[in-house]
């Protein structure tokens, strides 16, 4: 099968090139570029994401998820700026044609086109070792887009849902250190939880203009937290006792609990700082079905502060994982 065939049998499809806002593609897929017509007095938002098998994902997976999740984990940043998804391109390299995989491939693609309201206007295919890289459009008003470096001093420190689970995800899907006594309903959440994060979206849009700075949980709740802290010249303490927690991640003791929930990615739900004027929001968000929760404050100074109950501490932030340092396989 030639690269032109591949394309057409499994890229080209209603679903994924309508997935989104038809009305923002100018040009789809067939030619030699994409054109984007963003919304007027609107900005393009663009990021990138390259997944590597043993490096961000297991050995042994299903390529519908790995689909799903790459989709995902690039579609986050979009959120966390405070961006409406637009559409994406994919650049995808296979060590051979297999069809099988390509069509489960492709069924998962098309399950977080949908459920992300993006749609794909073209990319790449070549043969090499197996390597995903997807580009993601979004659009955001200028005066709206929530950036990493806005925070005050008073800002309430907020997260969107639970954290930990990626983490727990990561040990379900690998097999590793599960209880005996976890429960299947807790094993299948975390898997999907892992496999198939729905990037938070609409929580995105309502944080726009609302939330002072954000970012995605993706290298862990405390790195994360502090490039927030260090992008916006302001400390950040945490009230650990405040951390939200999925029902599954009970089925671990606290010590491990705790650990995932500060140091594990990959959750992808958006932390940010809400101005105390904002604060009524949260109900409005509440009724709508977000579960966000305030888990500290931005104060004046530096660094990472936590609090477990007997009073701050300052914490010994490392960086979460990096390229070309060593480590961080799966």
């Amino acid at each position: 099968m030639g690269e032109f065939e591949l394309i057409g049998r499994y890229f080209r499809s209603v679903a994924l090139e309508g997935a989104g806002s038809p009305e923002h593609v100018t040009l789809g897929i067939g030619d030699d570029a994409a054109l984007i017509a963003p919304a007027a007095g609107k900005q393009l938002v663009v990021s990138t994401d390259t997944v590597v098998l043993g490096t961000h994902f297991p050995h042994d997976y299903i390529p519908a998820n790995l689909a799903y999740r790459a989709i995902a984990a690039a579609v986050s940043d979009l959120a966390a700026m405070g961006a409406r998804p637009l559409s994406f391109t994919l650049a995808l390299t296979l060590p051979e044609v297999d069809e099988s995989w390509l069509q489960s491939f492709a069924e998962g693609l098309t399950d977080a086109a949908r459920d992300h309201r993006i749609s794909l206007i073209g990319g790449d295919t070549t043969r090499g070792p197996l390597n995903i890289n997807v580009t993601v459009f979004g659009e955001v008003r200028p005066r709206n887009v929530v950036r990493r470096g806005d925070a005050h001093a008073g800002d309430l420190l907020c997260v969107g849902g639970p954290l930990g689970d990626g983490a727990g995800g990561l040990a379900v899907a690998l097999g590793e250190h599960l209880p005996g006594d976890i429960s299947d309903t807790a094993r299948d959440y975390l898997f999907q939880r892992f496999w198939r994060p729905l990037a938070q979206c609409d929580l995105g849009l309502e944080l726009a203009g609302v939330a002072s700075a954000g970012l995605d949980v993706s290298d862990g709740l405390i790195a994360d937290a502090n490039h927030l802290a260090q992008a916006s010249g302001v400390a950040l303490h945490i009230r650990v006792a405040d951390l939200p927690c999925s029902e599954a991640l009970h089925a671990w003791p606290q010590a491990q609990r705790r650990e995932w929930m500060l140091g594990g990615g990959d959750d992808y739900v958006l932390l940010f700082t809400l101005p105390v004027a904002s604060i009524s929001c949260l109900d409005v968000w509440s009724s709508l079905g977000f579960g966000v929760k305030v888990i500290g404050e931005a104060v004046a100074g530096s660094g990472i502060w936590l609090d477990d109950g007997q009073g701050l501490e300052e914490v010994v932030v490392h960086s979460g994982f990096q390229h070309f340092q060593g480590g961080g396989n799966v």
